[in-house]
């Protein structure tokens, strides 16, 4: 049985604390107060069907706490997932926090192999070894979906650890995999600096997909052409395959946005076209959405929820919110939100209605992202491009 540190409890974090406390003695160390009396009363801080269900049901070894001594001590694994914003102005990922992790694991527990499960820039991970004079840093990215964390890590697709040494990087696969149900997920084991790469170029080209498929969608509007019948011929083609193709207001959520920017920022001097226009396509989707609603010359829009997808608590960097901006800069209409999550009576200077049905009443066109039971009711006057209604 491992002795295990994870540090962050958001999904990524948590999820992997909770997978490996089935078999493992494991501490979290969180900065979040909230969360910590939420974890240790069993209650997940986030929203996770299976997050939830493991903590109230399952018998896990888990604890959460703020004491950094008494998180790292004894340890014999150490697992970072911190946050890593994009920082435009240095146009760069902000790594600080991984950086005061490691540091204190090195003065906590100097014997511990450290998993960094954050996503961060290429030739990170090559260059703080090198630079702190360690060896036992290690990547292996993380490939979860939000609000399905913990059933991405019971069924994973693979699992790939970074390393330079091949024992440990085993070792740590199988740590996964023995906590998971997946009898022989895909294993791969790299150096570092490949496994950062593999991270960043997956994320590109799953935002790729989403432009692309966003851009037939605009092509087939403007032309006032069935988009689900030219996607329904394209994905016929078993090479292009029917799946994660949805048109949708662009790619959003935590990752996606920031990973195709710091990609391009690694890419500095290098030519490239499409990791570029993966990165433009967003501004230029969302404008094209916004020009679009304003031809109907609504008085009043309403933005249905702010999240990116169905089942998730957060809206860092949600497609709707690129749409929203540029609404508010072009100033030909009022907005409202309805978001039951936000408790302000505004969001970013713009008022949010609390009661569904008074939001639903009163605004002339309703954008959403993705269709819900809830607009049932008002269904000729929402504006979305959810064409599959599935994701």
């Amino acid at each position: 049985m491992a002795k295990i540190c994870v540090i962050g409890a958001g999904y990524v974090g948590l999820s992997l604390a909770v997978l490996l406390a089935q078999k493992n003695s494991v501490r979290i160390l969180e900065i979040n107060a909230d969360r910590i009396k939420k974890i240790n009363s069993y209650i997940s801080p986030i929203v996770d069907k299976d997050i939830s269900q493991f903590l109230a049901q399952k018998n896990l070894d888990l604890i959460a706490s703020d004491n950094i001594c008494e998180s790292l001590r004894e340890v014999d694994t150490i697992i970072i997932a911190t946050p890593t914003n994009y920082d435009p102005s240095r146009n760069t990922f902000d790594v600080n926090s991984v950086l005061t992790s490691i540091k204190n694991a090195m003065k906590f527990a100097p014997n511990a192999e450290i998993f960094i499960k954050s996503t961060v820039p290429i030739g990170f991970t090559e260059k703080i070894t090198h630079e702190l004079g360690i060896n036992n840093v290690h990547f292996s990215p993380e490939f979860l979906r939000e609000g399905r964390a913990l059933f991405d890590n019971l069924h994973p697709s693979r699992i790939i650890v970074g390393t330079h040494n091949r024992d440990v990087g085993t070792r740590f696969a199988n740590l996964l995999k023995t906590c998971s149900k997946e009898n022989q997920p895909k294993i791969l084991i790299t150096n570092p600096t490949e496994a950062e790469c593999i991270k960043l170029f997956s994320n590109t080209y799953l935002a790729l997909r989403v432009a692309f498929f966003n851009e037939l969608d605009t092509f087939a509007k403007h032309f006032n052409l069935s988009t689900k019948s030219i996607i329904d011929g394209v994905c016929l083609d078993s090479r292009i395959g029917d799946f994660y193709n949805n048109p949708s207001f662009g790619y959003g959520g935590y990752c996606l946005p920031k990973d195709t920017k710091q990609l391009l920022a690694n890419y500095e001097a290098i030519p490239n076209r499409i990791i570029e226009a993966v990165v433009e396509s967003n501004q230029i989707r969302q404008e094209f959405i916004a020009d679009d609603i304003l031809k109907n010359c609504p008085k009043l829009i309403g933005i249905y929820r702010l999240i990116m997808k169905s089942n998730s608590d957060n809206f860092r960097e949600s497609a709707i919110q690129g749409v929203m901006q540029y609404l508010k800069a072009k100033g030909k209409a009022q907005l409202v939100i309805y978001e039951p999550l936000l408790n302000d009576n505004e969001f970013q200077g713009i008022p949010v209605e609390s009661d569904l049905q008074a939001f639903k009443n009163k605004c002339d066109i309703i954008l959403a992202n993705r269709l819900s039971p809830d607009l049932d009711d008002v269904l000729p006057k929402v504006y979305t491009r959810d064409i599959f209604h599935n994701v």
